[in-house]
């Protein structure tokens, strides 16, 4: 399970590392003999003197330093070959004198204009400042750029992954004095009607340069503000267009389905929970193949938003939905008058449009979005999204509630037993060396019980109809005691603690289930899943005993050897755990920090660890 962890991963990165590959081809085939004629000088901004090699990379600049989404403004205005290619020499016009392009105010020089930021105005129905036959003609000679914008637009409809501005906010909520508003995200997925980009209807953009801070050091604070929030922007989009490319292979939807655990607690919680379903509107956010979906319609649902971000998966869900006669409004072929009840919406929930289901008007959220050690991947933050804005006062989420616990495992979690014996040869140089690489960065495996050597404490509990995103993030600390052995010996027996190991429960609680509540666990003491379980290796394995030993307590409080070594193990283990969502986002950092505690009170604090799980 530590390597699936990596093909996940890898997953994603392979698709748009092969989609990219395929591209270049494709561009290279077209663009050889021109080429060949040595006539590309490179891509040219369209507000400063910077060039690049492609469109996308000249355009992610633009957005990021210059307020200016080419791509997002194409989508939002619907505009064609020929309107871009007006747009982008009306930009070039308006800039080489001054001009803002969107609010039309004169600067008194380009590094003024430069610095005169804000997102772009309200525009007309129809009528836009550069739809005017003279600027098809190119403002700038031999201006490459005019021919080589389109080559983009199949990866852009391929790449619908937009960024909410909650989302932005959370992930810059630790730089100060940066304001986000509703308005900052990729337009490139708005449905805006009559062509008006996605900014505050009730604001209107002030006359004059007001809007930009007098003070020159204002100026640089309010830009460096801007853009460290669109560089952020573009970090979360192109972290979400992987993370839901990944989840296009559909073998990763064939291993989370055969997970029996998985499916069947759900499966139980949604078709044997009547009094919660039947008749109820239930939205399935990041539906996938749709089985949670098909589950609700199944149990009697009157209606199914099943919302999902990736365009391949959604339009797989709708097939489904199809070809099972669940789909909305699909008469069944059995000639019943029962109609289809599933409506597929490809979208983030967050980027979901009031036009395809009035907010507040959700009766049940259900949606699977645990990650490895519960929190990676924050699908959380996008349930807790649909919760605020969709769901009913009163209303059900499935799952309600979830636990992470934590305890200490053994040598026998780590690979050090397989190597110290490989076909009678001791190579167990290679299994240390493995265990400290391994105290660098979690581990996803499956541990048997039989490998938990400590008492089992619960990390930290979420109520998912109380909480609030903030609490994904928090520190918790336990106190782990060594297990009870049954050895018979008048010495002691020590305990090897080799790391903490995490994993988690979700609880379809009575609350909601009152027919049939249900607990899905990821414990080592029960049937494995696929999320198996989350490792934290120690630099330095901590000897233990139990304390109700009493011939060693006698020995120990004279034992001048340092705690939890084999000499003077350690009676119990203070363990202060945090878990927070990392600066690459989707990601998460979890630190570690351990003190072995003597029965006689002495204590030895070990250095912080920290992990990245990622």
């Amino acid at each position: 399970m530590a390597a699936e962890l990596d093909r996940k991963k890898a997953d994603g990165s392979y698709l748009k590392d092969s989609e990219e590959d395929e591209d270049l081809e494709i561009e290279d085939d077209r663009w050889d003999d021109w080429e060949e004629e040595g006539a590309n000088a490179g891509l040219l901004c369209l507000f400063c003197d910077s060039a690049y090699d492609t469109c996308r990379s000249l355009f992610e600049h633009c957005a990021a330093v210059h307020f200016f989404d080419f791509y997002g403004i194409k989508k939002a205005c619907d505009l064609d070959f020929y309107n871009c290619m007006k747009l982008v020499n009306y930009v070039r016009s308006q800039v080489a004198v001054n001009k803002c392009w969107s609010c039309g105010i004169a600067c008194v020089s380009n590094k003024a204009l430069q610095e005169h930021l804000h997102d772009p105005i309200q525009f007309e129905s129809n009528s836009f400042a550069w739809d005017d036959a003279k600027y098809l003609s190119p403002f700038l000679a031999d201006d490459a750029l005019l021919y080589s914008f389109n080559d983009d637009e199949e990866d852009d409809e391929n790449d619908p992954m937009s960024v909410d501005g909650k989302e932005i906010q959370s992930y810059l909520s630790e730089l100060e004095n940066i304001e986000i508003c509703e308005d900052i995200r990729d337009v490139s997925c708005t449905s805006e009607p009559n062509g008006v980009l996605p900014c505050d209807r009730d604001e209107k953009f002030p006359q004059g340069l007001q809007s930009v801070p007098e003070q020159n050091g204002d100026i640089e604070n309010a830009k460096g503000t801007i853009i460290s929030a669109r560089t952020s922007a573009n970090e979360i989009r192109i972290a979400n267009r992987n993370y839901f490319g990944s989840y296009s292979s559909f073998s990763i939807h064939r291993e989370m389905i055969s997970d029996k655990v998985r499916t069947d607690a759900y499966r139980q919680a949604v078709s044997e929970n009547p009094s919660l379903i039947r008749g109820a509107v239930v939205m399935d956010v990041g539906c996938g193949t749709g089985i949670l979906s098909l589950f609700a319609a199944q149990a009697g649902a009157s209606m199914v938003i099943a919302v999902e971000a990736s365009k391949k998966m959604a339009a797989v869900a709708t097939r489904i939905a199809r070809d099972n006669t669940l789909l909305m409004n699909q008469t069944p072929n059995d000639g019943s008058s029962q109609r289809g009840v599933i409506k597929v919406v490809e979208s983030m929930v967050e980027e979901l449009e009031n036009s395809c289901i009035k907010p507040k008007s959700v009766d049940v959220i259900v949606s699977e979005w645990m990650g490895y050690c519960l929190l990676y991947e924050s699908m959380l933050a996008s349930v807790l999204f649909a919760r605020d804005k969709w769901l009913k006062p009163g209303g059900a989420i499935l799952p309600d509630t979830a636990t992470m616990f934590v305890a200490g495992f053994g040598k026998g979690a780590t690979s050090i037993p397989f190597w110290e014996n490989v076909y009678g040869f001791d190579m167990s140089c290679i299994g240390h060396e493995v265990v400290e690489a391994a105290s660098q960065l979690p581990v996803i495996d499956v541990v048997d019980k039989c490998n938990i050597v400590t008492t089992t404490e619960a990390l930290q509990a979420f109520d998912l109809i109380a909480m609030q995103p903030s609490q994904m993030d928090f520190t918790a600390e336990v106190e782990l005691i060594p297990n009870e052995t049954s050895s018979s010996h008048h010495e002691p027996e020590i305990i090897w603690c080799y790391g903490v190991v995490i994993w988690f429960e979700t609880g379809f609680t009575e609350r909601f289930c009152r027919e049939k509540p249900v607990t899905l666990s990821t414990s080592p003491y029960e049937t494995s899943t696929h999320w198996a379980q989350t490792l934290l290796t120690l630099e330095e394995p901590v000897a233990m005993t139990p304390s109700t030993n009493g011939s060693h307590s006698q020995t120990q409080s004279m034992d001048s050897s340092e705690l939890g070594t084999q000499d003077s193990p350690a009676a119990r283990i203070h363990s202060r755990i945090s878990v927070v969502r990392a600066s690459q986002h989707r990601s998460i950092d979890i630190s570690l920090e351990i003190t072995s505690v003597g029965v006689d009170g002495r204590k030895r604090q070990y250095p912080p660890q920290m992990f990245c799980l990622s």
